[in-house]
């Protein structure tokens, strides 16, 4: 007799594991799920095998091949459209031409084969189909037979109050050829909803044989679990490779298991599996082959796929690890978790229970878990990055994700605050800010939604209002796949580190407040805004001078929201402007942006041909810009800073500057020969921006060039930078490539350094004991002073990496000095 294995299903619900394999593949006691069918069909004498293949098609035909290693043989049927149950097997009608039986490929069960091929040749009927009486029947289909045991009626997955049997349909059946008059080709048709009621309902005699032994349909992640137990408890029959280590332990060929581990059985240890001193695998687990279970880690009621690496100290308690995982120490996997293929999960980091991580992600250090990680690209050891929560659109980041957060940030606010809103010009910003809108709202948070706006405007208008916070929603600088949300306090600066920690645990928690349906948000636009905010900006200026001045400039707006606030503050100080790219476009990235090198090049040329006094590429999320001056030379991050600090000199004697340790010895030579007061900051844009709201300062810097001016706005923006650039040209008589060219050269050299999380701390420590002798700073990370040159090594506060910059007196000097410390961090 010949067999058809339906392998087909795509085993949706048993996904992550099914997502880059078929279910029929799906490894129980460490053999695919469909050898257990093809070795119980070839016990029972059933050798010649046709496989209906759909998903994933070539990954069983590999595996099986001709099927004689098992000693079959097997021929393939692959439906290039779904066909149904019935559909499927017609489609191989051409290799059935005598009585046949046909089985899934992704059921577990040791039935009598033999015992229901005799009652079906006994019965005389079109068909047998195989029953089994089930606690549970409402996720099958249930069958009515008489007291003869012929078929009288079906009934497909029934609701409780329809369920009138126990005895439900297993999907095993022994038919004649004459079913295929029932089957019509080429379309999507289903034994027991189509075929078998059209052939009662013609008169063919079906019959009903209900099976003794185990059956079970592995379609859950629960059901997978339970069928490994029942193997385990020999409540199947089914072949386990390796040998018996001793009751109800089986050991793999070439495994080695150290006599200081602690194996509790019933348990199965695959092949070329190593088990070090002090492990511990408890009952009901199966390792597949060439798992590593470090010293000191717990396997306890758990299936593990080949090729896993369980890290010391790690813990795995009623999970399913997909094949070849990396868990490194210290992590742990709570009950019901799933790991797809090809995970990493990072030191000390929780997955928690029921959570789904789909195949090829990474989770971080330190990362806790709590939701499923489908497309995400990788669970964050925390949330917040440098510059709030980022991701991909619409795959890190899901209007699911921005509702949750906004709920979160909500929650943290007192009911019935006020926070502003705004986004770029990106269709997705667009999006995702109506989700925030929505979890705020929700959260019994009113919303004060500016639209479109820069990044600086925003934190002005959270200030000018004096609402309780902000948030905005922008794509990443430089890549228009990636958006990020960034949350303001009061003042309109970067939440701090403790609102973050406290935003994540209400996240974790989910413990949202949950406003009334009277008591939720309102939505208000405020009118303007935009108004306020360029007459502030024109205060903090000589608008009189620069009138008189009467500056010729070139901008280009990069499509924008800077565009609709740049051009009303450069008419009120009389500026000539040509204006690049001077509209708000909801595609950026087709429109260009990606070459900023090239767009710096051509405002150069406009600010040449044009004679203009100097040009600028300005962000689209207006905080930071680069500068051309009127030859067309475009200034790069230590020229800007320069320059601007030289200015300020010049103009303003005993200005106070903030300037972040990373600065430049000419940044700090230039703010202290001008007879100005120099504070050093942390590096990070918030430090920055927190020093520089202080009464001590006048204006602060970042390395990069971006500058803060307190009594406007004490945050980034390129906009009032730009503003008082002028003002300070007008005010000293000079122009921008004049000082330009009296600015000396800086050589800087910079290195990165992998370090893992749980040995920075003990770097750092060791770089401060070796550096006795020498002057050191302790400001952010350790600068070190070397004379004329100095390095400063910084730990990296988001990726398991340390980050030296060194500056010396010429290229080669900061080049040796990068390296040498990167060495020394690579030796600790």
């Amino acid at each position: 007799m010949k067999a058809v294995i339906m392998a087909g299903g795509e085993g949706t619900r048993l996904r992550p594991l099914t997502s880059n394999q078929p279910k029929p593949m799906m490894p129980i006691a460490n053999r695919p799920m469909m050898e257990h069918i093809v070795r119980l069909l070839a016990d029972h004498g059933i050798d010649q095998i046709v496989v209906t293949l759909a998903f994933l098609a070539n990954q069983i035909r590999t595996y099986f091949g001709d099927g004689s290693e098992l000693g079959v043989e097997m021929r393939y049927a692959t439906e290039d459209t779904p066909l149904g149950t019935a559909g499927s097997v017609r489609n191989a009608a051409d290799e059935l031409d005598d009585t046949f039986l046909v089985i899934s490929g992704d059921v577990l069960t040791d039935v009598d084969l033999t015992g229901l091929i005799k009652a079906h040749r006994d019965s005389g009927a079109l068909g047998t189909i195989a029953l089994k009486r089930v606690d549970d029947p409402v996720e099958f289909g249930i069958v009515i037979t008489g007291e003869d045991g012929h078929v009288e009626r079906f009934l497909e997955k029934p609701t409780w109050g329809q369920v009138f049997s126990d005895t439900i349909n297993t999907g095993i059946y022994v038919l004649e050829p004459e079913i295929f008059d029932y089957i019509p080709p080429n379309e999507n048709v289903d034994f027991s909803s189509d075929v078998f009621p059209a052939a009662l309902a013609d008169g063919k005699s079906l019959f009903g044989h209900v099976i003794d032994g185990y059956w079970e349909d592995v379609g859950t992640l629960d059901a997978y679990l339970q069928a490994h137990h029942d193997i385990l408890d020999g409540m199947v029959a089914v072949e386990i490779d390796g040998f018996t280590m001793r009751e109800n332990v089986w050991l793999g060929e070439g495994a080695d298991v150290d006599p200081d581990a602690t194996i509790e059985g019933p348990v199965v240890i695959g092949p070329n599996c190593r088990i070090e001193s002090g492990a511990y695998v408890g009952q009901h687990t199966v390792l597949g082959g060439d798992v590593v279970v470090k010293h000191d880690a717990q396997v306890v009621r758990s299936v593990v796929h080949e090729h896993t690496y369980i890290g010391s100290s790690a813990r795995v308690r009623g999970a399913v690890v997909g094949r070849a995982c990396d868990l490194r120490s210290h992590s742990t996997i709570e009950p019901g978790a799933v790991l797809g293929n090809e995970c990493f999960v990072g030191e000390h980091a929780v997955v928690t229970s029921d959570v789904k991580v789909y195949p090829f992600k990474s989770i971080d250090a330190g990362a806790v878990i709590t939701s499923s990680i489908v497309w995400a690209t990788k669970g964050a050891r925390t949330l917040f990055g440098r510059r709030g929560a980022s991701g991909i659109a619409n795959v890190d980041i899901t209007a699911e994700v921005a509702t949750r957060l906004a709920q979160a940030y909500g929650t943290s606010l007192k009911k019935g605050a006020v926070v502003t809103t705004s986004r770029d010009t990106s269709r997705a910003a667009r999006a995702l800010k109506r989700s925030i809108i929505g979890g705020l709202n929700l959260a019994g948070v009113n919303v004060e939604d500016v639209e479109l706006a820069t990044v600086p405007l925003t934190r002005y208008q959270v200030r000018n209002s004096q609402n309780a916070g902000g948030i905005t929603v922008r794509l990443v600088s430089g890549d228009s796949d990636r958006v990020e949300i960034r949350f303001f306090d009061s003042n309109g600066r970067d939440i701090t580190e403790g609102t973050q920690r406290k935003i994540e645990r209400l996240l974790a928690r989910e413990d949202f407040r949950r406003a009334f349906a009277g008591d939720i948000g309102d939505i208000v636009f405020p009118p303007r805004a935009l108004e306020f905010y360029t007459a502030a900006l024109e205060d903090c200026v000589d608008a009189e001078r620069l009138h008189n001045r009467a500056f010729k400039v070139v901008l280009d707006y990069s499509f924008g929201a800077a565009s609709l606030a740049l051009p009303a503050v450069l008419a009120k100080i009389g500026a000539d402007v040509l204006a690049v790219n001077p509209f708000a476009a909801t595609r950026p990235s087709e429109l260009g942006l990606h070459d900023r090198a090239g767009r710096v090049a051509r405002i150069g040329m406009l600010v040449r041909s044009s004679g203009s006094d100097l040009g600028m590429v300005i962000d689209p999320a207006g905080e930071t810009a680069t500068l051309v001056d009127g030859t067309g030379r475009a200034l790069d991050e230590h020229q800007t800073l320069h320059a601007i600090l030289t200015l300020l000199v010049r103009a303003r004697p005993g200005i106070r500057v903030a300037l972040p340790v990373s600065a430049s010895r000419v940044a700090e030579r230039i703010v202290l020969d001008g007879g100005a007061t120099l504070s050093w900051t942390k590096t990070s844009d918030g430090s920055i921006m927190e020093v520089a709201s202080r009464r001590d300062v006048d204006v602060a810097a970042n390395a990069d060039g971006s500058f803060v001016w307190p009594e406007f706005l004490p945050a980034f923006d390129a906009t009032a930078t730009f503003v008082n650039l002028l003002d300070l040209l007008a005010e000293t008589g000079t122009s921008l490539a004049e000082v330009v060219d009296t600015l000396p050269p800086v050589f800087t050299a910079s290195r990165t350094v992998p370090v893992e999380w749980s040995r920075k701390g003990a770097v750092m420590r060791e770089m401060v004991e070796r550096t006795k002798g020498r002057e050191v700073t302790l400001v952010d990370g350790v600068k070190i002073d070397h004379g004329e040159s100095w390095a400063l090594v910084l730990p990296d506060p988001d990726d398991a990496v340390v980050h030296v910059l060194a500056e010396g007196d010429s290229l080669p000097t900061a080049e040796t000095l990068a390296d040498e410390y990167a060495r020394r961090i690579s030796n600790l």
